[in-house]
């Protein structure tokens, strides 16, 4: 059974840090495009960041470039999510996803991702 256990979330002050966990179970996370979304109070869902192929392919949101990192453990069998520089807007509930697509590269629109995590929440506030 596919599974996610997402981790890391929290409260923090603005311009602080945080780093996400996806661990994954049930599955081998490098055969997939692993993409982390997030979604605020009233929003819609927001691709954050996706990673395919043991990292040799990222992307990122144009709001979270150059303050997020996304990477992957492979003998963890997880993805993390670097997160510097917050900011209020930054606040909101944390999914990662699964896109069993095969391919090279990996996209951030919600539609093509197969399996979901729960989510954690993270609150960027002073």
């Amino acid at each position: 059974q596919l599974q996610f256990v997402e981790s890391g979330g929290g409260l923090v002050q603005p311009g602080g840090s945080l780093r996400l966990s996806c661990a994954a179970s049930g599955f081998t996370l490098d055969y997939y495009a692993i993409g982390w979304f997030r979604q605020a109070p009233g929003k819609e869902r927001e691709g954050v960041s996706c990673i395919r192929s043991s990292g040799r392919y990222t992307n990122y949101a144009s709001s979270v470039k150059g303050r997020f990192t996304i990477s992957s453990d492979k003998a963890k069998n997880t993805v993390y999510l670097e997160m510097n520089g917050l900011k209020p807007e930054d606040t909101g509930v944390y999914y990662c996803a699964a896109d069993r697509a095969r391919g090279n590269t990996c996209g951030r629109l919600s539609g093509r991702y197969d399996y979901w995590g729960q989510g954690t929440q993270v609150t960027v506030s002073s």
